[in-house]
């Protein structure tokens, strides 16, 4: 448990740290943006592999039950995890859907914690899905304190053209449904050692 919190602390703590933009911007003035960059980028994959790690080790030295979800959450689990990959692939396709979702990634991860918790009821999982879902929530409030950028408030103002057509968003639905199926049927079990979906042994 200890390396999977230390794993999520050097993630998140890092995620967390970029929200107090005078801090960061003092770090950038005295070591550089590149280095910043840099220094964040490793910081973030040394937490991310550790939280990996560390759940795994927690899950193999005897998971820690704290309740019983009922086996419908699971099927919810699933159906929401759908609706997570498709804000994910939104997020990297301008478009209608990104537009009025604001911050997809953001959103999809709320969905994709908000899922896990439902469908696990032990405390590592709620460690794990618990930080990940109050770090989204935290950021998506910081995002609204943030001072809009010119971009942003030409947009509010009806300065910026509407996303032409719904080709990307017909992308990202596609994208999205494809990922969430080969992942949630496929590799989770492989990557993961959990079944995702009900029925799977």
């Amino acid at each position: 448990m200890l390396v999977l919190i230390l794993g999520l602390v050097l993630f998140l703590g890092t995620h967390a740290f970029s929200m107090a933009r005078g801090k960061r911007a003092e770090v950038i003035g005295r070591v550089g943006e590149q280095r910043y960059k840099l220094g964040y980028t490793l910081l973030s994959a040394l937490g991310l592999a550790l939280t990996a790690y560390g759940y795994g080790l927690y899950r193999q030295e005897g998971m820690i039950p704290v309740w019983s979800p009922p086996v419908f959450t699971r099927h919810l689990a699933v159906l929401l995890t759908l609706f997570a990959f498709i804000s994910f692939a939104a997020t990297y396709l301008p478009g209608h859907i990104r537009t009025r979702l604001k911050h997809p990634m953001l959103l999809g991860v709320k969905i994709w914690a908000t899922a896990h918790l439902l469908a696990n009821g032990d405390l590592g999982s709620m460690l794990l899905f618990g930080a990940f879902l109050a770090w989204a929530v935290a950021a998506r409030i910081s995002a609204k304190r943030r001072p809009l950028t010119a971009g942003q408030v030409a947009a509010q103002h009806g300065g910026q053209a509407a996303p032409a057509g719904w080709r990307n968003d017909a992308i990202a639905v596609a994208v999205g449904v494809v990922a969430w199926f080969v992942f949630g049927k496929y590799l989770h079990p492989l990557l993961i050692g959990v079944a995702a979906w009900p029925g799977q042994a």
